[in-house]
């Protein structure tokens, strides 16, 4: 079977084809006509948040004419792929509590025999089969057409954070799942790469990604870490190999993300591409790209299964884009470095407890496609002041390298924690060109020493909450999480007490909590003064063995702005990049977005950050949208030259899929919004030639 399925008229697959290309073979619209792409069709669902929380990051499939996605509140909807008609809408919380946390969904998978047909999706802790023709829950899928995803796990996950935010993909008569877990202090979930039967739902295999006695790697850890430890986890989806019966899981990091005191060591099977059998989940092979990962240095996308051409030779490849802005290419059957990766030292760590591991590998080939050091020559100059408020900042904070560790002074994560590569994964056609948009933003990392804090709640805030919603509780207004500092004039102590333990909306639930535990951030978010009238206890709590003293935390995931909302470094700040990974050469790079204000300064186009990924197209096109600036756009795939814009009603967050209907070639996105402090949607479009 070839590498490229997307050859139908059909989406059938997330992100395109099960080697996760993100390429299709239409070739209706072309570099000549794209400046006649005109809306087709707009759906619009009305589920989204108005105060811009809600988010689609869905890559919908369309089937036999169907599109299928998710809206703002995850509900699963059938739209007519030619006319933008609903066909049908699923609340998959129908007879679940309703108070508990819906996160987000980036995709759906498909499976078909003969003619048994479904769609399997997740949400929150649920994976869920649907009869793709009714809208309906398959019965005898699992219990009532749900999979409890926090089952058979290992130990006892209730309470924790388990997501099933990326689809799995389908092998066989499997559907082969990853998960989201949580990442912070907190107690976090272990994460294991499972196969369950796609009729039944019951488990077939289970690979642990943090070993047990007797299995590959354990001796990377402390003794039983798999019986405390949490995370590394394939939240970001896989890759199928279906002639070699191989699935390619890219995992994350070990919780907590920025202290590894009580992990010490390598950390095997975190931060890895791990290739295991696809039937029995066996491991063939695996490479760690960041060993005992203290940065969040997760693989942030499936690789790409990719046929390369060297010296006359036909090789099976697969290429995995990297935060930090690397391509790593490998043999797909082997594992084998394509282009050479060496180990670099790197700098050791000052925080107590902690000992970051001395070397770290980087590719030689292809160069980064984001630039790695942040020195005193890329601070922004986008005005005088804005320049001087950076250098004031820069001087401050430890100087940038590398793999420099995180720090109370504040270290600079650079190109940030959200990019280089990103969610939206790289496209990559089949002449082997890889096409991957790159966020370069810099974020600052401070530690903090819980040990300090002066009251039980503060001690849980900081080591719990504080890397969402700030050490002073500020929040984050660019990644739309509230500030608690006046929360008592919104909610109640039960309304707060109650948010905590089940969660809502994309925070999750932290159901582990003792109820004293619950009860003293209650008082400390909730007291005038902003004291905490719970001292803290001199013996351990009646939960304590779930509540790790971690004698570190940090104050948040912060973008580094000046006052203006400019990112603190030079231009570019969001970029499009085409690599010919068959000789580890650039083809061009451009950047991706505009920030409308600095055009009309006469600055050139600085791109912005972007978060959904590109499609490309036998056509000789790339699509995108991504862009802070709400646009969606189409570029000469060969060139980097952008053809085509459309201002969107709301971001499209989301990578697109085109598809064809009755003779007719069209490109759909979802516009969720919510991103980067840019308002909500919920919308699909839909784009086509004027029909004629």
């Amino acid at each position: 079977m070839p590498l490229h399925a997307a050859a139908s008229a059909d989406w059938k697959t997330y992100l395109g084809d099960a080697a996760s290309s993100q390429f299709s073979t239409l070739d209706q619209i072309t570099v000549r006509n794209v400046h006649q792409l005109e809306l087709a069709w707009q759906w619009q669902g009305g589920a989204d948040d108005p105060d811009g929380r809600s988010q689609i990051q869905c890559n919908p499939l369309v089937i036999e004419g169907a599109l299928y996605g998710t809206d703002a509140r995850l509900d699963l909807v059938a739209i007519d792929a030619a006319t933008g008609q609903q066909l049908w809408r699923l609340d998959p919380y129908e007879g679940l509590d309703s108070n508990e946390g819906r996160g987000v969904n980036r995709g759906l998978a498909y499976w078909e025999n003969g003619d048994e047909k479904r769609i399997l999706f997740g949400v929150n802790r649920y994976l869920i089969a649907i009869d793709p023709g009714t809208g309906r829950r398959i019965a005898d899928f699992g219990v009532d057409g749900r999979v409890d995803l926090k089952a058979e796990l290992g130990r006892d996950v209730e309470g924790y954070q388990v997501q099933a935010n990326t689809p799995g993909v389908v092998f066989e008569n499997l559907i082969i799942m990853g998960m989201r877990v949580g990442e912070g202090p907190a107690p976090s979930a272990p994460g294991p790469i499972r196969a369950y039967d796609v009729r039944t739902g019951e488990l077939v295999w289970k690979f642990n990604t943090i070993p047990r006695p007797g299995e590959f790697g354990y001796d990377t850890w402390p003794e039983d870490a798999y019986l405390k430890t949490g995370g590394a986890n394939v939240w970001t989806g896989m890759s199928i190999d279906r002639e070699r019966g191989m699935v390619f899981c890219p995992t994350g990091s070990a919780a907590f993300d920025f202290w590894g005191g009580d992990r010490l060591g390598q950390n095997l099977f975190a931060n890895c591409l791990l290739a295991l059998d696809a039937r029995t989940g066996e491991r063939i092979w695996h490479y760690q790209f960041v060993h005992h990962d203290i940065w969040d240095r997760d693989l942030p996308a499936p690789p790409n299964l990719f046929t390369m051409q060297r010296d006359g030779e036909v090789i099976p490849a697969v290429a995995q884009i990297t935060k930090s802005g690397h391509v790593f290419v490998f043999h797909r059957e082997t594992g084998e470095p394509l282009y050479p990766i060496e180990e670099i030292p790197v700098p050791w760590s000052d925080l107590a407890g902690e000992q970051a591991w001395p070397t770290q590998p980087l590719p030689t080939k292809p160069e980064p496609f984001a630039r790695q050091v942040f020195s005193y020559d890329l601070i922004t100059d986008v005005s005088p002041e804005s320049h001087k408020e950076a250098l004031d900042r820069f001087v401050t904070l430890k100087p940038h390298t590398p793999f420099m560790p995180p720090s109370q002074e504040g270290t600079i994560i650079f190109p940030g924690y959200d990019g280089g590569g990103e969610w939206g994964g790289a496209a990559v056609d089949p002449q082997g060109v890889i096409y991957i948009n790159s966020n370069e933003m810099p974020w600052i990392l401070t530690m903090v020493d819980t040990t300090k804090a002066t009251g039980t709640g503060e001690r849980i805030y900081m080591q719990n909450c504080a890397g969402c919603h700030g050490a002073d509780r500020s929040g984050s207004p660019a990644q739309n999480i509230p500030a608690l500092l006046n929360v008592g004039e919104r909610l109640s102590p039960q309304d707060v007490s109650d948010r905590i333990e089940l969660g809502k909306g994309v925070m999750p639930a932290f159901g582990f909590f003792a109820d004293s535990d619950r009860d003293a951030i209650v008082d400390y978010l909730l007291t005038v003064d902003s004291g905490d009238r719970h001292e803290i206890e001199a013996t351990a709590s009646s939960d304590e063995a779930s509540q790790p003293r971690r004698p570190w935390t940090h104050t948040g995931y912060n973008r580094w702005f000046d006052s203006k909302g400019y990112p603190a470094v030079k231009p570019p700040w969001g970029t499009l990049n085409a690599i010919d990974l068959n000789t580890g050469e650039y083809l061009w790079k451009t950047t991706l977005g505009i920030v409308p204000e600095l055009v009309e300064k006469g600055l050139p186009p600085t791109g912005t950050e972007n978060y959904g990924g590109p499609v490309v197209t036998a056509g000789g096109l790339l699509f995108i949208g991504a862009s802070k600036d709400e646009y969606f756009r189409a570029f000469d795939r060969a060139t980097g030259e952008e053809l085509w814009r459309y201002k969107l009603p709301a971001g499209g967050y989301s990578t697109p899929s085109t598809y064809e209907v009755d003779g007719r070639q069209y490109v759909v996105i979802a516009c969720g919004g919510g991103k980067m402090g840019t308002k909500s949607g919920d919308y699909y479009l839909a784009f086509a030639l004027a029909d004629k």
